[in-house]
């Protein structure tokens, strides 16, 4: 089978595209990828080894745009439009997965007008408007958050399952601010740090590159013990030496937390298109697996309230609940559908 993945714009989007890549040649088939010069599609596959071609087309969000940015942006997807067409030809590509982000639309509305099966990944519990629009012509919807989805799960690196475990304990916290660092989560790491350091409890914090040397000095003042990253690529190692997260709700890093058994305390970003970090979270915390509050003042009171509550459970739960070899499972359905 010939494939062809596309979509990004976002680290969340282009996760699931490597996932599904590695599933894809692990199952003997070629896979190239369609995405955008735009976003981070080029800085995560332009030097791949996942694909065996890549192509960067010029594309922008269309929703974010007014007046004239918005009929520029709706001429450079139907320009991308046709060169997909193209590229899909070329390779003759059986079927197209969308893993949703602006860079999706080219490819995914080729694959449709040249009748080739189109598959779409849903990342978020609140659908994009693109895969809103696209879902009816789908020979498959994905979404780990639908109950009639054929297929359950999250699409995560085989590492997060690899290292899970059960937390009974809570020694260490983790505060994911996130590559270019959550304000609003290393503010409440840093009205905490006295507390957990009082009780014993050893803190992680991603602070992001941003977002750094304001922290760094800020603990320095405080006189607190801490392991403080920028950025680093160590992060499911600290995932799973951790016991408790404190993060915003994007579906990666849920999902990642999810399956290594890890509770965690969210703080959805609230600026989401469709405030869809916060429905994410809320699938967590309904089935009491995990907490979630809006950015607020009382956010320090709150973060404490729920030290003394127990993990164990939350933990055993969260670990049953992700799933293994869900981008396989996905690229095999691929393969049954299209014969």
């Amino acid at each position: 089978m010939k494939l062809c993945i596309t979509g990004g714009g976002t680290g969340g989007h282009l996760m699931i595209a490597e996932a599904l890549s590695l599933a894809a040649k692990k199952d003997g088939h070629e896979v190239i990828f369609i995405g955008s010069t735009k976003g981070q599609d080029k800085k995560y596959f332009e030097h791949s080894e996942f694909f065996s071609a890549c192509h960067f087309l010029q594309t922008t969000g269309v929703v974010n745009q007014k007046g004239l940015g918005k009929i520029k942006a709706l001429f450079k997807v139907f320009s991308a439009f046709l060169k997909s067409r193209e590229i899909l030809k070329k390779h003759s590509i059986d079927a197209v997965y969308s893993v949703g982000g602006f860079s999706a639309a080219p490819a995914s509305l080729a694959s449709i007008s040249m009748k080739i099966p189109l598959f779409i990944h849903e990342q978020n519990a609140v659908k994009g408007r693109l895969n809103s629009l696209l879902k009816p012509y789908a020979k498959r919807f994905i979404s780990a958050y639908e109950k009639d989805s054929p297929i359950k799960g999250y699409p995560v690196k085989d590492i997060f399952y690899e290292s899970a475990r059960v937390r009974e304990n809570l020694k260490t916290v983790i505060f994911l601010g996130g590559s270019h660092g959550a304000k609003a989560i290393n503010d409440l790491a840093l009205r905490v740090a006295s507390t957990l350091s009082k009780k014993g409890i050893k803190i992680i914090h991603q602070a992001g590159e941003s977002d750094y040397e304001r922290v760094k000095k800020a603990y320095e003042i405080l006189g607190i013990e801490v392991r403080l990253y920028g950025f680093t690529k160590e992060l499911t190692r600290l995932i799973q030496s951790s016991d408790l997260a404190v993060s915003r709700a994007g579906a990666s890093t849920l999902w990642e937390l999810t399956t290594n058994g890890c509770p965690a305390f969210y703080v959805p970003y609230p600026h989401a298109a469709g405030d869809h970090q916060y429905h994410n979270a809320k699938f967590i915390q309904e089935k009491e697996l995990g907490w979630c509050e809006r950015e607020s003042e009382d956010l320090k009171d709150k973060f404490l309230a729920i030290l003394g509550e127990p993990l164990e459970y939350k933990s055993r739960a969260l670990m049953q609940y992700g799933k293994k070899d869900v981008a396989l499972q996905m690229v095999r359905d691929v393969s049954k559908c299209i014969i």
